[in-house]
């Protein structure tokens, strides 16, 4: 008699077969769990147990299945009422867990929107990301923040739209630059009425919507009669922004005809890498496009890499009408009806074959095979750049990952550390960090106390949530500005943290603190020195530079945010709309402080009790 097999000791395909008694045909999602219980796979199935068969046959599959296969020791399983609902959980569980052998979009940063605002009687008109809070109308979204600022620009020359925040427009009490140089009609002084402002706003709309014949008409009508009028000031003024417009028009001619709204996505593949382009159609305008490089293995199909960036690009975004794809996916009505039911509306998956939308389809395609070869290019020369460095300072291995840290400060004041990160893929931005410092016990301008505050917030927290160091987040080289006696203060910091092995470079300006003449310290080492030409060299120096960048910006940042604060700011139920009207009432913050109870009742929209609340924060702790 055989003892029976315990099926928690199997692994691999025999494992996954053990399954297939507990499951039924519904539909779902599996995941798939090494021995470590850290997901491998997460895929969804209109029948889970056809799906699950498939794994548990000893052959047949590609090498990356097989691998994954190889290494799985349990699953867990979800079902659901449909596959729609099933392709929906998937996707949200790739973003969450981002499963080694899954098709992962690794960027995921969301797109600028044009807000035209509602919130006052002369609406502003401004970049917004994020979520759409604020009352107002949205337009986008846009590749990129320059694509939102050449918009916002060419408005701003045809429509006279002010883009200063409300508190300024309340404080104004003569025209600013923007009004000197054309691009602000000065509502905030009252060179506009209310009404003419208000379809000055109507027209800016209706260019975001694609409808600009109709406001040239208007705009060559309303010049005509001040031209009869004798008003040649307003006139030239008509002439200029129809110019204006026309220019834009001519700058848009390569726009879609007959494609409103849509995503063209194309997908281009090579060498075991892959390039996204995703081209933003809105209103028969090109808002722009952005790249992606999803990470794969190499061996998927494009439908695979493709159904995989459409479901994980749309969890987070709102979907357009249409989506437009290179590469069909393995089912498109179900990714139809997915998006369908997420975006609350019709959204169509479509592959075109001819005609403009075709054409639409190769431009993307284009794109991405050249964005492709670029960065496989700049891939190889960073890995040149790595094994040089790994060379010139005989580290053990090819760094993966370099963290490179800077202090920014006025005499001590509004002190922050800046952390950035390098590695195979370049400057890795999403993985900055600032570091506000606290400055306890740390005297003005004390840079060694600085960094040590940096040093430990960064590696305690590491110890805290990554103890192991298997999750790729700790440094194998980290760059500090300094020389020798900086090195040798981080130095003893990691010791007392008990992450002394940790490899560090101090790059020091030298001789007259030239570029160029750079020397290096090391623990133990002697100071040494790189050709003036080298390579490694030239890439040191753009990694302290974008430290220093980066440093600078987020103490300015700090310092900005400090200097533009009021001790309105503190008082308890004061929010923006209040702190608005109490400085439009009274002028300053110093003057709210010095009103009395009488004169803040008057302010609109100040109640009674809020008033006693405003009286009483600043004569107690005045």
């Amino acid at each position: 008699m055989t003892d029976p097999v315990d099926e928690t000791t199997l692994k691999g395909y025999a494992r996954i077969a053990a399954y297939l008694r507990t499951i039924d045909g519904s539909p779902g999602v599996y995941r798939m769990l090494d021995e470590e219980s850290r997901v491998l796979y997460v895929g969804k199935a209109r029948n889970l147990r056809a799906r699950v068969s498939n794994y548990a046959r000893p052959t047949g599959h590609s090498g990356r299945i097989a691998r994954m296969i190889s290494e799985t020791t349990s699953m867990m399983f979800l079902t659901t009422r449909t596959e729609t609902e099933a392709l929906l959980l998937e996707q949200n569980l790739i973003k969450q867990l981002k499963p080694r052998y899954n098709v992962l979009l690794r960027d995921d940063k969301s797109f600028p929107n044009i807000h035209v605002a509602r919130d006052h009687a002369y609406p502003q008109i401004k970049k917004h990301r994020g979520a759409k809070k604020e009352k107002g109308n949205y337009y986008g979204p846009f590749a990129s923040a320059g694509a939102v600022n050449r918009t916002l620009n060419q408005l701003q020359r045809v429509f006279l739209l002010r883009n200063c925040t409300n508190s300024d427009f309340e404080t104004r009490t003569r025209p600013c630059l923007q009004y000197q140089i054309k691009r602000c009609s000065g509502p905030c002084v009252g060179l506009i009425s209310e009404a003419d402002y208000a379809a000055t706003v109507r027209d800016a709309e209706l260019f975001l919507q694609g409808k600009t014949k109709g406001i040239q008409q208007t705009l060559a009508v309303q010049m005509g009669e001040a031209s009869e009028a004798l008003e040649f000031e307003r006139a030239a003024a008509l002439r200029d922004r129809i110019k204006a417009l026309t220019q834009v028009q001519t700058a848009q001619g390569i726009n879609p005809q007959a494609t409103e709204e849509a995503d063209i996505i194309g997908l281009h593949i090579d060498g075991g890498q892959a390039c996204v382009q995703v081209f933003f159609i809105r209103a028969n305008q090109n808002w722009g496009n952005h790249d992606y490089y999803p990470r794969i293995s190499g061996d998927e199909d494009p439908s695979e890499v493709m159904e995989a960036f459409v479901g994980q690009f749309y969890t987070n975004r709102e979907p357009p009408r249409a989506i437009i794809l290179s590469h069909g996916l393995d089912n498109d009505d179900l990714m139809a009806r997915a998006l369908a039911e997420k975006a609350g509306r019709k959204v169509e998956v479509i592959i075109p074959q001819r005609g403009e939308k075709a054409e639409l389809v190769q431009g993307a395609l284009r794109n991405a095979r050249e964005s492709l070869a670029r960065k496989m290019s700049e891939t190889a020369t960073q890995a040149r750049l790595l094994k040089g460095l790994a060379e010139a300072f005989d580290l053990a291995a090819v760094p993966k990952r370099i963290e490179v840290y800077d202090n920014s400060h006025i005499q001590g004041a509004f002190a922050v550390g800046a952390m950035i990160v390098a590695g195979p893929e370049g400057f890795e931005k999403n993985q900055y960090r600032k570091f506000d410092i606290k400055g306890e016990g740390i005297s003005a301008g004390d840079d060694f106390g600085m960094m040590k505050e940096v040093m430990t917030r960064r590696f305690k927290r590491l110890k805290k949530e990554d103890p192991d160091r298997t999750s790729g987040m700790w440094p194998d080289l980290l760059l500090i500005d300094g020389g020798a006696g900086q090195v040798s203060s981080v130095r003893e910091i990691l010791e007392a943290l008990d992450v002394g092995d940790v490899p560090m470079v101090g790059v020091a300006k030298g001789e007259d603190r030239d570029a160029g003449k750079e020397v290096f310290y090391r623990t133990g080492k002697p100071v040494m020195a790189l050709r003036h030409n080298d390579p490694v060299l030239y890439f040191i120096q753009r990694m302290r530079d974008e430290v220093h960048r980066f440093a600078i910006g987020t103490h300015r940042a700090k310092r900005s945010k400090a200097i533009g604060a009021t001790p309105l700011d503190d008082v308890p139920g004061v929010g923006a709309a209040r702190k608005r009207a109490l400085l439009a009432h009274f002028g300053s913050a110093k003057a709210v402080a010095r009103a009395n109870l009488a004169d803040l009742k008057a302010v609109e929209g100040v109640s009674e009790n809020m008033a006693q609340k405003i009286y009483d924060f600043f004569h107690e702790n005045g």
